[in-house]
């Protein structure tokens, strides 16, 4: 039986460069998505975290499956806070130029409706992607992605 996808595709006035360093940039990371960092080496088989940038406590951890700069970005993602046991995710960034602006898609795979991750997921991703496009764009992330949302991030 299949697991459910969530996927958001948003268009960004930036180029695929700025977009894609957008989602590794842990001080760019940390202004639009709720106080957190992305940390790896950034290359396949290299681990990653989302770390609380004041505490150093990571909330999501996975691997790195695929990295194509900057058109593609795959990775393993999994809840710090999961049952051990418990299946990780898969979270794909897809980043095309499309006229005089980018295409960004991300794909989250193998969800499970219903679920902390699956309520997580789709309540987060729109904020934190809106969030992202607004940074880009105007040099400011929205308000409400700048704090704590209380509690491990919301996607």
């Amino acid at each position: 039986m299949s697991r459910p996808s969530f996927v958001y595709v948003s268009y960004i006035a930036a180029t695929p460069e700025k977009v894609w360093n957008a989602l590794f940039d842990a001080e760019l990371t940390r202004q639009y998505w709720g106080v957190h960092k992305n940390v790896s080496e950034w290359k396949v088989g290299a681990t990653w975290a989302h770390q609380d940038a004041e505490t150093g406590e990571a909330h999501v951890v996975g691997e790195v499956l695929e990295i194509d700069p900057p058109k593609r970005l795959v990775l393993s993602w999994r809840s710090s806070s999961a049952p051990a046991g418990d299946p990780p995710t898969r979270v794909t960034f897809e980043v095309q130029p499309f006229m005089d602006a980018v295409k960004l898609t991300v794909i989250h795979d193998d969800l499970e409706e219903g679920t902390p991750m699956w309520k997580g997921v789709t309540s987060g991703w729109p904020a934190i992607l809106s969030s992202l496009k607004s940074l880009l764009e105007t040099g400011r992330p929205l308000p409400m992605t700048t704090r704590r949302w209380g509690g491990p991030p919301p996607a």
